[in-house]
């Protein structure tokens, strides 16, 4: 089933519901199609969204709702940092998988063998090989602070 389909199901679901927070939950998913649906009107023409598309564009949602997620905490408005944080785990139901940290590490060693890099003057060459590989499954901030902290242990 791809994501779109799941989405409208969902959102269906989410509608009959009457379980508490069901309503961040429908106006996030709904959120979440509008997004994919914008998309898939820029593309016209184009081609058809694939599921690498819709994967990018729910990447990117989680990374603008983590940068606002800091930007309300420094403003002392936890309570809409807690809202981010809850729309960010909805969103995250339709990526694949997170990396775990060791997994994350052993992807970007790898790839440090595979570019031959040996300090962080090649962090480019690093960072080209490595994101298609963790695409929509770790944080490229996350990615970039492991590789220091590998590269700078190296």
């Amino acid at each position: 089933m791809d994501i779109l389909q799941k989405l409208t199901e969902d959102i269906g679901a989410s509608m009959k519901s009457k379980e508490e927070g069901s309503d961040l939950r429908t106006s996030t998913l709904r959120m979440i199609k509008s997004a994919v649906k914008n998309a898939e009107i820029a593309k016209r023409g184009k081609g058809d969204l694939t599921e690498e598309d819709v994967v990018s564009i729910l990447s990117t949602m989680v990374k603008q709702r983590r940068e606002s997620m800091e930007q309300y905490t420094a403003a002392n408005r936890q309570d809409l940092a807690d809202k981010e944080g809850r729309e960010i785990g909805i969103i995250q139901e339709y990526l694949p998988k997170q990396l775990s940290p060791e997994e994350l590490d052993a992807v970007i060693r790898e790839a440090i063998q595979g570019a031959g890099v040996t300090s962080m003057k090649e962090m480019g060459k690093l960072m080209k090989e490595l994101m298609p590989k963790v695409k929509g499954k770790a944080d490229g901030k996350e990615v970039n602070e492991r590789i220091k902290s590998i590269l700078g242990g190296a």
